[in-house]
């Protein structure tokens, strides 16, 4: 058994208590690997595991898992669709999807998102890591990649529990238990048979977790959230409201139909449409329904000078359908500051439209 796979940190205490009730909310967020959308991704097996041996437990399922977003987007996601619907165990998943961000700014987010998740401690929260075709030299050589390795560093500070999945599935190919092109074959999203596999490596850490007894193990002592690792973590980023907005031109606020992942959206697909808004932080970030029939945007802050955006459209991209951060700043020295934004063409052959769709804006602070 390879013990890389499995690190049990903290008992899940909020998981044994929520069975013992009787009602049990599973939470999960991600990208397209969790994603519920498929219906076929490794959620289900563990779904349906918890669904076969607690017949006597009401399940609900919170999965919040959006393909193709990263642990920025999550921050601010996580307080409406994870925390207020009362979840008791929260799988998060976004090694894969942060891989290329840089080091130091994943840790802000991911830091952020689980100060925010473990903060009034009734909940439990597993990190989970899934598997890109950039790990795969390191995983083959027994080496852990950089961005699982900011993750295990962070789980381990706050006693968070883990899951290799990716390392227990690459473990079945080794041993001839499954095709590689029964895993990933495009290299990024499991098969039926794949999404199994790290399901049940999910499955295996929960049989032992419940055998845990929390008062021997002496976890009923409520948990205190440690000093962060990073001071620059993102725990207390917030939306701001559309209240607080500024519009010229010919702007609408709608509630959205299109991603069920925005509530409303401040809209408008008119070039040189303009809006401005203050906020008191450190750092901002958009949220867009992007794709490629998105506009571009101009912009500065506290009256210096514009910049524009050049955000890639690659081929999977749809026309719209992408909930897509856009960071604008996060080093700024902590106050009142300015944004001033308008809507431009993007001036490239892979630009074909100029609708704007915002579906959040996120402030740092």
């Amino acid at each position: 058994m390879n013990e890389q796979i499995w690190k049990h940190r903290r008992p899940l205490a909020a998981l044994q208590r929520a069975l013992a009730s009787g009602t049990l909310r599973l939470g999960f967020i991600g990208g397209s690997i969790t994603d519920a959308r498929g219906r076929n991704n490794w959620p289900e097996p563990v779904i349906a595991w918890f669904a076969e041996h607690y017949p006597q437990v009401r399940l609900f399922v919170e999965n919040a898992a959006i393909g193709a977003t990263g642990s920025e987007l999550a921050v601010f996601r996580a307080e409406h669709d994870l925390i207020q619907r009362k979840c008791d165990l929260v799988f998060v998943d976004y090694s894969v999807n942060d891989g290329d961000e840089p080091s130091e700014k994943r840790m802000r987010t991911r830091e952020g998102l689980l100060r925010k998740l473990l903060k009034d401690g009734t909940r439990d929260v597993v990190v989970v890591h899934t598997f890109r075709q950039p790990f795969y030299r390191d995983m083959i050589e027994g080496n852990m990649p950089a961005s699982i390795a900011d993750f295990e560093t962070l789980a381990e500070y706050y006693g968070v529990g883990s899951v290799w999945m990716s390392l227990y599935a690459l473990e079945e190919v080794k041993k001839g238990r499954m095709r590689w092109e029964e895993w990933l074959p495009d290299g990024l999203h499991p098969t039926e048979r794949g999404s199994l596999s790290y399901g049940q490596s999910v499955i295996a850490f929960l049989e032992k977790e419940l055998q845990t007894d929390l008062e021997q193990a002496g976890q009923e002592d409520a948990y205190v959230l440690p000093e962060p690792l990073n001071a620059s973590h993102w725990e207390r980023a917030y939306q701001l409201s559309w209240s607080d907005v500024k519009t010229e031109g010919p702007w609408v606020i709608r509630r959205w139909p299109h991603l069920e992942w925005i509530d409303q959206a401040l809209e408008t697909a008119a070039v040189g449409a303009r809006l401005s808004f203050s906020f008191v932080g450190r750092g901002l970030s958009l949220g867009f329904d992007f794709g490629k029939n998105s506009s571009e945007i101009r912009y500065r802050l506290d009256g210096g000078e514009w910049v524009t955006s050049v955000r890639e459209r690659p081929d999977w991209c749809g026309n719209d359908g992408w909930f897509r951060s856009y960071l604008v700043a996060d080093d700024m020295d902590p106050g009142t500051h300015h944004f001033e934004m308008e809507v431009v063409h993007g001036d490239t052959p892979d630009c074909r439209g100029t609708n704007c769709r915002i579906g959040l804006i996120g402030i740092i602070a």
